[in-house]
């Protein structure tokens, strides 16, 4: 839940900023802005915590790390294509899809306690899962749906 807190603190400057510079607080731009920013970050973890999250990954999938680096620069294409008007709703759509996808390795993570700053098994478990992120997956999919597709 802390990862929110990106999202979050990113909308809010940014509506202050554009209230101030624009004369009116730019919602869309804003909503975006903070995904944008949150999913950058977390596109830039798959390059310092690859073992980590390498070790999320089920182990039928091949080529785990390949898909660490891989889901990393989508993360970040994906920022950018928030921000990009042409390209905002199908980077949103797409993004959804991500999140559904992606939620398999955090069951899977969850199931082996796995930290992935660590790259060890010392994580919080199911409890985490149950608790932190199934709450956090359904506001990024409600977030990423509302400033990305209804506002567009």
């Amino acid at each position: 839940m802390k990862l929110l807190i990106i999202v979050f603190v990113t909308f809010i400057l940014s509506l202050l900023g554009s209230f101030i510079f624009l004369g009116r607080p730019d919602v869309l731009f804003s909503g975006n802005l903070g995904m944008a920013v949150f999913i950058i970050f977390t596109g830039l973890s798959h390059f310092k915590f690859q073992k980590g999250m390498e070790m999320m990954i089920p182990d039928f999938i091949p080529a785990r790390m390949f898909w660490v680096y891989c889901t990393g620069f989508l993360e970040i294409a994906a920022g950018i294509g928030l921000m990009i008007p042409v390209t905002r709703e199908i980077t949103a759509v797409l993004l959804i899809i991500f999140y559904i996808l992606v939620f398999i390795a955090n069951i899977n993570s969850s199931r082996k306690n796995i930290n992935i700053f660590k790259a060890d098994h010392t994580g919080p478990g199911m409890r985490y899962l149950y608790r932190q992120r199934i709450p956090m997956q359904v506001i990024l999919i409600v977030w990423t749906w509302y400033f990305g597709i209804y506002l567009n």
